[in-house]
């Protein structure tokens, strides 16, 4: 069943339908993700920013995720999400990530593509097994709640990723994966949902890229919408920050309710569980 990620991406844009790739902390928020995927039947991707690799522990990280996957011989991976250096793409590559990503998108697109193929390079020389995501178009770095439009995001024409700029991208890095700005953003806007996508260049991007197409800041974004996506040509969705939203309320209300519990799983499981229940949801949406 655990084949290579690369097999199952193929398989999921066969069947259009996308892999979920949901960001954790902690064990407890991954054994969150990975009961919502097994009771669905879903591969899975679990994903660590620079971050919460720091806080996790890098090959840490990359010996629990092995260690679930040989045991319950199950399709789950394991990707070093937004590295903003090439060195941070290489230890991850090292430490037998499946997936590196590195993220030049606030660069010039000629630095974006000088340092995204170098990223390439050391990360298949560290592990040659290892795929290679790279970004194309601005939509912010962090997985938090949001007043307003991160500074720097413009959500038009003008600013969202063209269909001829990710051809040459594509072409010169070398990539596996791309990530493009089609009205997505990082992060959820506190006040409502987050703008719409553009589902016709999702369809041009992925035409003109010809490898698999990632949708980041998949927190917020309206069902319809994911699901149109999806069917235009993501491969892979990311959510991040309604996870963290979800845990935070959950633990709140289990310190609140048990102030005499001095457990820390104790306290933990609700969260972990409110996380789990999120997962589900957006795996029925663009996996079932």
């Amino acid at each position: 069943m655990a084949h290579a990620l690369r097999e199952h991406i193929a398989d999921a844009l066969a069947r259009k339908r996308a892999i979920g790739h949901f960001n954790i902390s902690t064990v407890d928020a991954l054994w969150g993700v990975f009961r919502a995927a097994r009771e669905l039947r879903a591969p899975v991707i679990i994903g660590l920013s620079e971050g919460e690799r720091s806080f996790f522990g890098v090959r840490q990280a990359a010996a629990v995720v092995a260690s679930i996957r040989e045991e319950y011989d199950y399709p789950i991976f394991l990707n070093a999400d937004h590295s903003y250096s090439v060195e941070k793409v290489e230890e991850a590559a090292r430490a037998g990530f499946d997936a590196v990503i590195f993220d030049g998108a606030k660069l010039s697109l000629d630095e974006n593509i000088a340092a995204t193929k170098r990223a390439v390079e050391l990360a298949r020389r560290a592990n040659p097994a290892v795929l290679v995501e790279g970004e194309l178009g601005f939509i912010g770095e962090s997985s938090k709640l949001l007043d307003v439009l991160p500074a720097g995001v413009e959500v038009n024409a003008e600013h969202l990723t063209k269909p001829e700029e990710l051809a040459r991208f594509v072409h010169e890095t070398g990539v596996d994966l791309v990530a493009p700005a089609v009205g997505n953003l990082h992060g959820m806007l506190r006040g409502g949902a987050n703008p719409r996508l553009d589902i016709e260049r999702i369809g041009a991007l992925r035409a003109a890229a010809g490898i698999p197409l990632v949708l980041h800041g998949g927190s917020g974004i309206a069902d319809k919408d994911v699901s149109r996506a999806v069917s235009a040509g993501i491969a892979i969705v990311h959510v991040n920050t309604e996870l963290r939203v979800a845990y935070r309320t959950a633990l709140a209300l289990s310190l609140q309710e048990n102030p005499d519990e001095i457990a820390p799983y104790k306290l933990l499981r609700p969260a972990a569980q409110a996380l789990e229940r999120v997962v589900a949801e957006k795996l029925r949406l663009f996996w079932a």
